[in-house]
Protein backbone atom coordinates (compact mmCIF):
# COMPACT_ATOMS: atom_id res chain seq x y z
CA UNK A 1 0.00 0.00 0.00
CA UNK A 2 1.49 3.65 -1.27
CA UNK A 3 1.45 6.55 1.40
CA UNK A 4 -1.19 8.03 -1.30
CA UNK A 5 -3.65 5.09 -0.14
CA UNK A 6 -6.04 5.22 2.55
CA UNK A 7 -5.58 2.48 4.94
CA UNK A 8 -8.87 0.14 4.38
CA UNK A 9 -9.39 -1.12 8.40
CA UNK A 10 -9.07 2.94 9.57
CA UNK A 11 -11.59 3.93 6.91
CA UNK A 12 -13.92 0.60 7.90
CA UNK A 13 -13.63 2.09 11.44
CA UNK A 14 -14.28 5.30 10.81
CA UNK A 15 -17.67 4.92 8.59
CA UNK A 16 -18.62 2.25 11.90
CA UNK A 17 -18.11 5.60 14.20
CA UNK A 18 -20.28 7.60 11.82
CA UNK A 19 -22.81 4.60 11.51
CA UNK A 20 -22.14 4.63 7.80
CA UNK A 21 -20.29 1.17 8.10
CA UNK A 22 -21.52 -2.29 6.40
CA UNK A 23 -24.14 -3.88 8.77
CA UNK A 24 -22.85 -7.33 9.74
CA UNK A 25 -25.31 -9.66 8.46
CA UNK A 26 -24.36 -12.15 11.32
CA UNK A 27 -24.42 -9.30 14.24
CA UNK A 28 -27.63 -9.47 16.50
CA UNK A 29 -31.22 -7.61 16.12
CA UNK A 30 -31.53 -4.20 17.49
CA UNK A 31 -34.07 -2.36 17.63
CA UNK A 32 -32.11 1.03 18.15
CA UNK A 33 -34.59 2.48 20.34
CA UNK A 34 -33.00 3.18 23.67
CA UNK A 35 -29.84 4.79 21.10
CA UNK A 36 -32.77 7.01 19.76
CA UNK A 37 -34.93 7.63 23.46
CA UNK A 38 -30.76 8.43 24.79
CA UNK A 39 -30.38 10.76 21.85
CA UNK A 40 -33.69 12.75 22.98
CA UNK A 41 -32.56 13.13 26.52
CA UNK A 42 -29.31 14.72 25.34
CA UNK A 43 -30.99 17.13 23.09
CA UNK A 44 -34.46 18.01 25.32
CA UNK A 45 -35.24 20.93 26.56
CA UNK A 46 -38.48 20.68 27.10
CA UNK A 47 -38.35 17.36 29.34
CA UNK A 48 -35.90 16.85 32.09
CA UNK A 49 -35.26 14.23 33.99
CA UNK A 50 -34.70 14.39 37.92
CA UNK A 51 -32.03 11.56 38.93
CA UNK A 52 -32.51 11.49 42.92
CA UNK A 53 -36.40 11.05 42.04
CA UNK A 54 -35.70 8.22 39.32
CA UNK A 55 -33.48 6.55 41.97
CA UNK A 56 -36.11 6.82 44.60
CA UNK A 57 -39.41 5.67 42.27
CA UNK A 58 -37.06 2.49 41.37
CA UNK A 59 -37.40 1.67 44.83
CA UNK A 60 -40.93 2.34 45.14
CA UNK A 61 -41.63 0.23 41.90
CA UNK A 62 -39.70 -2.73 43.15
CA UNK A 63 -41.33 -2.29 46.64
CA UNK A 64 -44.80 -2.24 45.25
CA UNK A 65 -44.38 -5.28 42.63
CA UNK A 66 -42.79 -7.21 45.22
CA UNK A 67 -46.14 -6.88 46.88
CA UNK A 68 -48.15 -7.49 44.30
CA UNK A 69 -46.22 -10.44 43.05
CA UNK A 70 -46.06 -8.59 39.49
CA UNK A 71 -45.03 -10.85 36.76
CA UNK A 72 -45.98 -12.10 33.61
CA UNK A 73 -48.93 -13.96 34.92
CA UNK A 74 -50.36 -10.78 35.61
CA UNK A 75 -50.82 -10.18 32.19
CA UNK A 76 -53.81 -12.82 31.98
CA UNK A 77 -55.34 -12.25 35.04
CA UNK A 78 -57.59 -8.94 33.39
CA UNK A 79 -60.88 -9.72 32.30
CA UNK A 80 -60.68 -9.49 28.64
CA UNK A 81 -56.98 -10.92 28.23
CA UNK A 82 -57.55 -14.27 26.55
CA UNK A 83 -56.35 -17.43 28.67
CA UNK A 84 -55.72 -19.45 26.36
CA UNK A 85 -51.97 -20.21 25.14
CA UNK A 86 -53.06 -21.18 21.27
CA UNK A 87 -52.74 -19.77 17.60
CA UNK A 88 -56.19 -17.88 18.51
CA UNK A 89 -54.67 -16.26 20.81
CA UNK A 90 -51.68 -15.12 18.89
CA UNK A 91 -54.33 -13.92 16.27
CA UNK A 92 -56.11 -11.92 19.18
CA UNK A 93 -52.67 -10.03 20.57
CA UNK A 94 -52.24 -9.36 17.32
CA UNK A 95 -55.63 -7.62 16.48
CA UNK A 96 -55.20 -5.50 19.67
CA UNK A 97 -51.61 -4.26 18.87
CA UNK A 98 -52.38 -3.50 16.13
CA UNK A 99 -55.47 -1.45 16.81
CA UNK A 100 -53.78 -0.52 20.03
CA UNK A 101 -53.87 3.47 19.45
CA UNK A 102 -55.80 6.54 20.95
CA UNK A 103 -58.19 6.05 23.10
CA UNK A 104 -58.40 8.73 24.84
CA UNK A 105 -61.70 11.42 24.66
CA UNK A 106 -62.06 15.13 25.57
CA UNK A 107 -65.85 13.82 26.74
CA UNK A 108 -67.26 13.46 30.34
CA UNK A 109 -66.91 10.01 31.18
CA UNK A 110 -70.84 9.06 30.47
CA UNK A 111 -70.83 10.63 26.91
CA UNK A 112 -67.26 9.23 25.65
CA UNK A 113 -66.77 5.95 23.44
CA UNK A 114 -67.68 2.49 25.38
CA UNK A 115 -68.45 -0.69 24.65
CA UNK A 116 -71.05 -2.60 26.19
CA UNK A 117 -70.21 -6.49 26.78
CA UNK A 118 -71.39 -9.02 29.02
CA UNK A 119 -73.43 -6.49 31.48
CA UNK A 120 -70.60 -3.99 31.46
CA UNK A 121 -69.60 -1.07 29.32
CA UNK A 122 -65.94 -0.80 29.13
CA UNK A 123 -63.91 2.33 27.83
CA UNK A 124 -60.66 3.37 26.93
CA UNK A 125 -58.07 0.47 25.83
CA UNK A 126 -60.72 -2.38 27.74
CA UNK A 127 -63.45 -0.97 25.13
CA UNK A 128 -61.27 -2.34 22.10
CA UNK A 129 -60.89 -5.60 23.72
CA UNK A 130 -64.97 -5.57 24.74
CA UNK A 131 -65.23 -5.13 20.63
CA UNK A 132 -63.24 -7.56 19.60
CA UNK A 133 -64.71 -10.53 22.04
CA UNK A 134 -68.48 -9.28 21.14
CA UNK A 135 -67.75 -9.36 17.38
CA UNK A 136 -66.25 -12.80 17.68
CA UNK A 137 -69.07 -14.00 19.71
CA UNK A 138 -71.40 -12.58 17.00
CA UNK A 139 -69.57 -15.02 14.35
CA UNK A 140 -67.83 -11.96 13.52
CA UNK A 141 -64.14 -13.32 12.40
CA UNK A 142 -62.54 -9.51 13.47
CA UNK A 143 -59.20 -11.38 14.40
CA UNK A 144 -58.40 -13.40 11.18
CA UNK A 145 -56.10 -12.19 8.67
CA UNK A 146 -58.02 -13.78 5.89
CA UNK A 147 -61.20 -11.64 6.89
CA UNK A 148 -59.19 -8.29 6.95
CA UNK A 149 -57.87 -9.63 2.94
CA UNK A 150 -61.40 -10.26 2.11
CA UNK A 151 -62.97 -6.81 0.50
CA UNK A 152 -66.00 -8.49 0.87
CA UNK A 153 -66.77 -9.12 4.13
CA UNK A 154 -64.03 -6.57 5.85
CA UNK A 155 -65.13 -2.84 4.94
CA UNK A 156 -65.08 0.42 6.99
CA UNK A 157 -69.11 0.13 7.57
CA UNK A 158 -68.36 -3.93 8.70
CA UNK A 159 -65.77 -2.47 10.96
CA UNK A 160 -68.01 0.37 12.18
CA UNK A 161 -70.88 -2.08 13.35
CA UNK A 162 -68.02 -4.17 15.11
CA UNK A 163 -66.83 -1.14 17.26
CA UNK A 164 -70.32 0.52 17.60
CA UNK A 165 -70.48 2.23 20.89
CA UNK A 166 -72.89 2.31 23.32
CA UNK A 167 -72.92 6.48 23.73
CA UNK A 168 -72.84 9.08 20.84
CA UNK A 169 -69.27 9.31 20.21
CA UNK A 170 -67.34 6.79 17.73
CA UNK A 171 -64.21 4.96 17.81
CA UNK A 172 -61.30 7.31 17.74
CA UNK A 173 -59.80 7.34 13.94
CA UNK A 174 -62.14 4.21 12.99
CA UNK A 175 -60.83 4.89 9.32
CA UNK A 176 -57.29 4.80 10.36
CA UNK A 177 -57.72 1.59 11.93
CA UNK A 178 -59.65 0.42 9.35
CA UNK A 179 -56.02 1.00 6.98
CA UNK A 180 -54.02 -0.64 9.60
CA UNK A 181 -56.05 -3.88 8.83
CA UNK A 182 -56.65 -3.60 4.96
CA UNK A 183 -53.01 -3.48 5.11
CA UNK A 184 -52.15 -6.25 8.17
CA UNK A 185 -54.53 -8.51 5.22
CA UNK A 186 -52.06 -7.80 2.30
CA UNK A 187 -48.75 -7.71 3.98
CA UNK A 188 -49.66 -11.13 5.69
CA UNK A 189 -51.15 -12.72 2.81
CA UNK A 190 -48.32 -11.79 0.20
CA UNK A 191 -45.25 -12.56 2.39
CA UNK A 192 -46.35 -14.42 5.58
CA UNK A 193 -48.86 -17.12 4.64
CA UNK A 194 -51.75 -15.45 6.23
CA UNK A 195 -50.46 -16.53 9.47
CA UNK A 196 -49.19 -15.05 12.42
CA UNK A 197 -47.53 -17.78 13.78
CA UNK A 198 -45.02 -17.72 10.28
CA UNK A 199 -44.36 -13.93 11.14
CA UNK A 200 -43.13 -15.27 13.98
CA UNK A 201 -40.94 -17.54 13.38
CA UNK A 202 -39.33 -15.76 10.48
CA UNK A 203 -38.27 -13.82 13.83
CA UNK A 204 -35.95 -17.00 15.15
CA UNK A 205 -36.89 -16.40 18.52
CA UNK A 206 -35.38 -12.71 18.87
CA UNK A 207 -37.65 -9.91 20.22
CA UNK A 208 -35.58 -7.38 18.47
CA UNK A 209 -35.66 -9.83 15.12
CA UNK A 210 -39.47 -9.72 15.24
CA UNK A 211 -39.89 -5.85 15.93
CA UNK A 212 -37.46 -4.95 13.17
CA UNK A 213 -40.06 -7.44 10.63
CA UNK A 214 -43.17 -5.55 12.20
CA UNK A 215 -41.33 -2.24 11.10
CA UNK A 216 -40.33 -3.26 7.97
CA UNK A 217 -43.16 -4.61 6.72
CA UNK A 218 -45.81 -3.23 8.45
CA UNK A 219 -46.35 0.91 7.65
CA UNK A 220 -48.61 0.94 10.42
CA UNK A 221 -45.94 -0.52 12.66
CA UNK A 222 -42.52 1.75 11.63
CA UNK A 223 -43.15 4.21 14.54
CA UNK A 224 -40.22 6.56 13.84
CA UNK A 225 -39.58 10.28 13.23
CA UNK A 226 -37.14 13.14 12.92
CA UNK A 227 -35.67 14.63 16.16
CA UNK A 228 -33.21 17.48 16.00
CA UNK A 229 -32.41 16.09 12.22
CA UNK A 230 -31.60 12.79 13.25
CA UNK A 231 -34.20 9.73 12.97
CA UNK A 232 -35.25 8.14 16.13
CA UNK A 233 -37.33 4.57 16.51
CA UNK A 234 -40.50 4.64 19.02
CA UNK A 235 -41.72 1.50 17.70
CA UNK A 236 -44.52 1.13 20.50
CA UNK A 237 -47.09 -1.03 18.99
CA UNK A 238 -44.46 -3.12 17.48
CA UNK A 239 -42.65 -3.54 21.06
CA UNK A 240 -45.70 -3.96 23.18
CA UNK A 241 -47.01 -6.61 20.59
CA UNK A 242 -43.12 -8.80 21.11
CA UNK A 243 -44.38 -7.56 24.81
CA UNK A 244 -47.64 -9.35 25.00
CA UNK A 245 -47.58 -12.50 23.11
CA UNK A 246 -44.23 -12.72 25.78
CA UNK A 247 -46.42 -12.13 28.98
CA UNK A 248 -49.84 -14.00 27.26
CA UNK A 249 -47.76 -17.19 26.85
CA UNK A 250 -45.95 -16.67 30.14
CA UNK A 251 -41.99 -16.90 28.13
CA UNK A 252 -42.74 -20.16 26.27
CA UNK A 253 -44.39 -21.44 22.61
CA UNK A 254 -44.67 -18.03 20.53
CA UNK A 255 -43.27 -15.78 23.68
CA UNK A 256 -40.05 -17.76 23.93
CA UNK A 257 -37.44 -14.92 23.01
CA UNK A 258 -34.04 -15.18 24.04
CA UNK A 259 -33.44 -11.25 23.70
CA UNK A 260 -36.23 -10.00 25.61
CA UNK A 261 -34.62 -7.96 27.36
CA UNK A 262 -33.95 -5.59 24.22
CA UNK A 263 -37.56 -4.28 24.68
CA UNK A 264 -38.26 -0.89 26.00
CA UNK A 265 -41.20 0.18 27.61
CA UNK A 266 -43.93 1.76 25.19
CA UNK A 267 -44.26 5.39 24.81
CA UNK A 268 -47.87 6.48 24.88
CA UNK A 269 -48.92 9.00 26.81
CA UNK A 270 -50.05 7.56 30.31
CA UNK A 271 -46.67 6.72 31.28
CA UNK A 272 -44.85 9.98 30.96
CA UNK A 273 -47.96 10.94 33.06
CA UNK A 274 -47.16 8.30 35.97
CA UNK A 275 -43.69 9.42 35.97
CA UNK A 276 -44.56 13.29 36.60
CA UNK A 277 -46.64 11.99 39.25
CA UNK A 278 -43.58 9.87 40.82
CA UNK A 279 -40.95 13.29 40.53
CA UNK A 280 -38.76 11.54 37.53
CA UNK A 281 -39.61 14.13 34.86
CA UNK A 282 -40.61 17.64 34.60
CA UNK A 283 -41.54 19.84 32.02
CA UNK A 284 -41.02 23.36 30.55
CA UNK A 285 -43.39 25.62 31.59
CA UNK A 286 -44.63 26.14 28.13
CA UNK A 287 -45.27 22.54 27.75
CA UNK A 288 -46.44 22.25 31.25
CA UNK A 289 -49.33 24.59 30.62
CA UNK A 290 -50.37 22.94 26.93
CA UNK A 291 -50.52 19.38 28.98
CA UNK A 292 -52.53 21.18 31.74
CA UNK A 293 -54.81 22.81 29.16
CA UNK A 294 -55.34 19.78 27.23
CA UNK A 295 -54.38 21.37 23.96
CA UNK A 296 -53.64 18.91 21.35
CA UNK A 297 -50.25 18.40 20.54
CA UNK A 298 -48.99 17.49 16.73
CA UNK A 299 -47.59 13.80 16.21
CA UNK A 300 -44.00 14.69 15.43
CA UNK A 301 -43.91 17.46 17.30
CA UNK A 302 -41.06 18.08 19.49
CA UNK A 303 -42.68 18.12 22.88
CA UNK A 304 -44.04 15.10 21.81
CA UNK A 305 -40.89 13.48 21.26
CA UNK A 306 -38.91 14.97 23.87
CA UNK A 307 -41.90 13.41 25.90
CA UNK A 308 -42.16 9.88 24.25
CA UNK A 309 -37.96 9.49 24.28
CA UNK A 310 -37.44 10.69 27.65
CA UNK A 311 -39.74 8.15 28.87
CA UNK A 312 -38.09 5.27 27.60
CA UNK A 313 -34.60 6.41 28.91
CA UNK A 314 -36.19 7.04 32.40
CA UNK A 315 -37.46 3.68 32.36
CA UNK A 316 -34.29 2.50 31.72
CA UNK A 317 -32.42 4.13 34.20
CA UNK A 318 -35.14 2.90 36.98
CA UNK A 319 -34.74 -0.57 35.57
CA UNK A 320 -31.05 -0.26 36.31
CA UNK A 321 -31.58 0.97 39.24
CA UNK A 322 -33.64 -2.17 40.65
CA UNK A 323 -30.99 -4.35 38.83
CA UNK A 324 -27.86 -2.44 40.53
CA UNK A 325 -29.58 -3.07 44.16
CA UNK A 326 -31.40 -6.29 43.18
CA UNK A 327 -29.04 -8.32 40.68
CA UNK A 328 -31.66 -11.54 40.97
CA UNK A 329 -34.27 -9.98 39.91
CA UNK A 330 -36.00 -10.65 36.49
CA UNK A 331 -37.46 -7.48 35.82
CA UNK A 332 -37.19 -5.76 32.94
CA UNK A 333 -38.99 -2.56 30.97
CA UNK A 334 -41.86 -4.71 30.10
CA UNK A 335 -42.58 -5.64 33.45
CA UNK A 336 -41.75 -1.55 34.93
CA UNK A 337 -44.41 -0.31 31.89
CA UNK A 338 -47.10 -2.58 32.67
CA UNK A 339 -46.81 -1.73 36.37
CA UNK A 340 -46.68 1.78 35.82
CA UNK A 341 -49.43 2.29 33.28
CA UNK A 342 -51.72 0.11 35.35
CA UNK A 343 -50.99 2.18 38.26
CA UNK A 344 -51.71 5.44 36.63
CA UNK A 345 -55.46 3.93 35.38
CA UNK A 346 -55.78 3.07 39.30
CA UNK A 347 -55.29 6.89 40.09
CA UNK A 348 -57.50 8.10 37.36
CA UNK A 349 -60.07 5.56 38.48
CA UNK A 350 -59.87 7.41 41.74
CA UNK A 351 -59.82 10.76 40.72
CA UNK A 352 -56.28 11.52 41.94
CA UNK A 353 -54.35 12.34 38.44
CA UNK A 354 -52.05 15.48 39.17
CA UNK A 355 -52.02 16.26 36.01
CA UNK A 356 -53.03 15.16 32.70
CA UNK A 357 -51.90 12.83 30.02
CA UNK A 358 -50.70 15.01 26.92
CA UNK A 359 -52.97 14.97 23.95
CA UNK A 360 -51.46 13.84 20.83
CA UNK A 361 -53.75 12.08 17.97
CA UNK A 362 -51.91 9.67 16.22
CA UNK A 363 -52.11 5.43 15.38
CA UNK A 364 -48.71 5.48 16.78
CA UNK A 365 -50.03 5.14 20.43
Amino acid sequence: MSDDEADPELLELLRKSLGIGTADPNAPPETKVLDGAKYIYDNSIDVALDMYGTRAAADIIWKQMQERSYSTKTWSEYELHPKSKDEETLNFIFTMDLLNFSFWSMRGPDDRYAVEYKGKKWTGYWSMLAALHRALDEGIQITSPHYWHNDQDCTEESLRHVFRSATSEEMPLLSARYDCLKEAGLVLCQKFDSSISVLISKANNSAAGLVNLLAENFASFNDEAKFDRKKVRLLKRAQIFVADVWAAFEEESYGDFDDIEKITMFADYRIPQMLHTLGCISYSPPLDQAIRNQELIESGHSWELQLRGCSIWCVELIRRQIVQKHPETKVNAILIDFFLYDTMKELERDGKEQIPHHRTRSIWY
